[in-house]
């Protein structure tokens, strides 16, 4: 399917305003888009059951976040991120943090697929929130999502260190 409309480099919002296609509110739901491409990707070499699922929980839930940044009119935004969203993150995180051997020091990333995956998807999660903060300087953006999108990088990360083949850390000298 194409459009055409978007052959001399504008977009459309989800509230139908044009927009450069390198505008920093473009830049950061097309990053929340690349996050849930790389969670889903990271999902197929998971292999507990529950954190598959957490995972494609939060796959839909960043179809929220996406939202709230593609619409430059908040009143015609939908579905909010909620107080319970970051709760369900910090769920995650106490769980796999708590099964930890020796949760400090640093971690070598991708002892495994399924680790390496999940570094990654946290990698471009931290992108996505210092293009969202950086959206917080031209535009109004719920405070809830600038906070979700932190938290879950640290759940993405927990998730990932849970999943190391070794959990050991190396230790900073």
């Amino acid at each position: 399917m194409y459009t055409k409309t978007g052959d001399k480099g504008t977009t459309s919002l989800f509230d139908n305003k044009r927009v450069t296609k390198d505008d920093i509110r473009v830049e950061s739901y097309g990053t929340i888009d690349e996050l849930g491409s790389f969670l889903g990707l990271a999902k197929n070499f998971v292999k507990e059951p529950e954190m598959k699922e957490q995972i494609f929980t939060i796959q839909n839930k960043l179809f929220t976040v996406a939202t709230n940044l593609a619409t430059e009119n908040q009143a015609k935004v939908m579905y909010k991120i909620k107080e319970e969203d970051i709760k369900y993150l910090e769920e995650i995180i106490d769980l796999y943090m708590g099964r930890l051997n020796d949760p400090t020091g640093f971690i070598v990333p991708g002892s495994s697929v399924e680790s390496g995956y999940l570094h990654v998807a946290r990698t471009v999660c931290r992108r996505a929130e210092r293009r969202i903060v950086s959206l917080t300087g031209v535009a109004e953006v719920d405070p809830l999502v600038v906070k979700y999108v932190n938290r879950l990088s640290d759940a993405i990360y927990a998730m990932a260190r849970y999943s190391e083949d070794q959990q050991s850390s190396v230790k900073y000298q």
